[in-house]
This record gives structure tokens, C-alpha cells and sequence, in this order.
């Protein structure tokens, strides 16, 4: 059945759908998708890689893409998120936005006649998340049974990697420290997926035998004042080359980016042999091209007449 599909956290594809992005993930590009047409992307928060590879997956499907910067659309303040949507979705054929209030996207996707895709919110990262499978897919071929660990705050890139883990048939483990595990309302989205959550606190034990072990950085943007605080509760967290050394001998390590050196995980494992945080990186650009695909043509979602 075809009509608009949006994607705002990594459940709104089905398993199947998953690994039908990934395979398109890794197919030429149709250049054609976007002719005469494009996207538009809304940034709220600052970005390096979801601004980068957005625009560069429009460019290579034969479309022009437009970002529009908080100061420059001022959601809610200058324009209602509703009428936005319905600016926007008049002018390109795919609409994204990087926002705190996950709401935002939800209302976005209300009022708009184009796929509305997530590219942040503070609740939820599901672009990160096909990116972060297929990184591991490449690795390890099929992802059923593999032990992915994230060890750290159960943030929302944990949130969606657990949902993403499930959906392809992985264990998810999470390890840090008890009052920065996942809220309530995020435990309780991740049980409406189907999705469960290994927890184990002590780190060693966590990683020990795992095929992925996944960190990010101990406070994120709007935390800063919280620095301090988290630096000393999440030591005991980092990953250095000791504990990453207890995962299986093939362990990759992944970091969705930026990372803050020293903090949760040290050089000599962000460069280190098990490091596939660039190749993780750049795979942010090939699953946006697949998804954009997916979400607009028909025929690659095996809807076509």
C-alpha cells in the first residue's frame, strides 16, 4: 500500500523494511529521484555529520537540498511547527528536522504531505541507528545473536539502537550507572516496540564476550553545566583498551560522534584497531541515500504497480 511514510524513530520500519534499507543503502544511487526537485532540512541543534550527509544523499539522488538554521525559522517562535510543515512540504519532496522536543517532529509529520524524517530529537536518533547496523552488518554479515553493548548514558541514541538491536534479531546491553539508565517513558516505548534491554552495572561483565561495544559522549548539547558532575559519576564507564580488551576477539567499537577525548573512551581506543567510528561515520551519508530512497520511491519499497 503505498502512501506518505515517516520516519521518526527506527520502528516505523518493520524488520524486513530495515535490512531493505540497508540493501539500498548500498546501492548505486538513483540519480534521478530527486530531479527537479529536493529536500528541507531544519536545524534546531547544530550538526557535522546529519547536516553533511543529508544534503550530500539529496544531492546524489539528482535533488537540491535547503537547510534552514534555528535562528533562520525559529520553530514555534517565528512560525508554528504546523505551518512549517505545510511551507516546506510544498517546496521539496522529503522534509527533515533536528529538534529538542520530540513533539516537534510529531506535529511536523501531522501537518505535512512529504515524509517527515527524524534527525534528532532529544527523545530519539533513528538515522544514527540505520547507520550504526549497517556499520555492523558490513562487519559481521548477518546481525542476528550479536551482543551489542552500549556502555554509558541511555540516551537517545541508546534508546533507538535497543529498538534498532531488536528489529534485526541483536542483544542489547546497557551499562552505566543507575540514575542515567532510561526513563520510564523511554523504557516503556522500547517494551511498545518489542524491544527489551539487558542491564548489567558493572562494565567488565557487560562487555565481556560482546561483538560491539557502542559509547558516546557523557553529557550532550544543552548539558554542558552538568560537565563536572557526569565526568566524575561516569568514570567508571569509559572505555579504554583494558575493558574494551575483555569484548570477543572481532569486537568493533563505535561512537556515533563527536567524541570527547579522554571522557568515555580514550585515543587508544578511538583509533585503535577495533575503531569503526569514521567508516560508521561516512555510513551516515550511504543509509540516508537508502532511506531517502526507500521513503519516496515506490518501487523500492515493492509498492509499485
Amino acid at each position: 500500500m503505498s502512501g506518505i511514510r515517516h520516519f521518526l524513530e527506527i520502528d516505523d520500519l518493520t524488520p524486513d523494511e530495515v535490512l531493505r534499507v540497508l540493501d539500498l543503502s548500498l546501492a548505486a544511487p538513483r540519480s534521478d529521484l530527486l530531479a527537479g526537485s529536493g529536500a528541507v532540512f531544519l536545524f534546531e541543534k547544530p550538526s557535522a555529520r546529519t547536516r553533511t550527509s543529508v544534503e550530500m544523499a539529496t544531492s546524489q539522488l539528482g535533488g537540491h537540498p535547503v537547510a534552514l538554521l534555528s535562528d533562520e525559522v525559529g520553530i514555534d517562535r517565528r512560525e508554528s511547527a504546523e505551518d512549517l510543515a505545510r511551507l516546506c512540504s510544498g517546496m521539496g519532496r522529503l522534509l527533515g528536522a533536528r529538534v529538542y522536543a520530540h513533539s516537534v517532529l510529531e506535529r511536523l509529520a501531522g501537518a505535512s504531505t512529504v515524509p517527515v524524517v527524524n534527525l534528532l530529537s532529544d527523545d530519539a536518533h533513528p538515522i544514527q541507528t540505520l547507520a550504526d547496523l549497517l556499520t555492523m552488518r558490513r562487519e559481521f554479515g548477518s546481525l542476528s545473536g550479536r551482543r551489542v553493548v552500549f556502555v554509558g548514558d541511555a540516551n537517545n541514541v541508546a534508546r533507538s539502537l535497543a529498538i534498532g538491536c531488536s528489529l534485526v534479531g541483536a542483544t542489547f546491553v546497557w551499562s552505566g550507572p543507575a540514575e542515567y539508565g532510561f526513563s520510564d517513558a523511554d523504557r516503556d516505548r522500547i517494551a511498545a516496540a518489542g524491544a527489551t534491554v539487558e542491564v548489567e552495572a558493572d562494565p567488565r561483565r557487560a562487555v565481556a564476550g560482546a561483538d560491539v561495544v557502542y559509547t558516546d559522549t557523557w553529557y550532550s548539547m544543552g548539558q554542558e553545566q552538568e560537565q563536572a558532575a557526569r565526568t566524575a559519576v561516569f568514570a567508571p564507564w569509559r572505555v579504554d583498551a583494558e575493558l574494551l580488551g575483555l569484548a570477543s576477539e572481532r569486537v568493533v567499537f563505535l561512537h556515533c560522534l563527536p567524541a570527547h577525548r579522554g571522557d568515555e573512551a580514550t585515543d587508544e581506543v578511538l583509533d585503535g584497531p577495533s575503531s569503526r567510528i569514521w567508516s560508521q561515520a561516512h555510513d551516515r551519508l550511504h543509509t540516508a541515500r537508502g532511506l531517502f530512497t526507500f521513503l519516496l520511491d515506490p518501487d523500492a519499497r515493492g509498492e509499485g504497480s
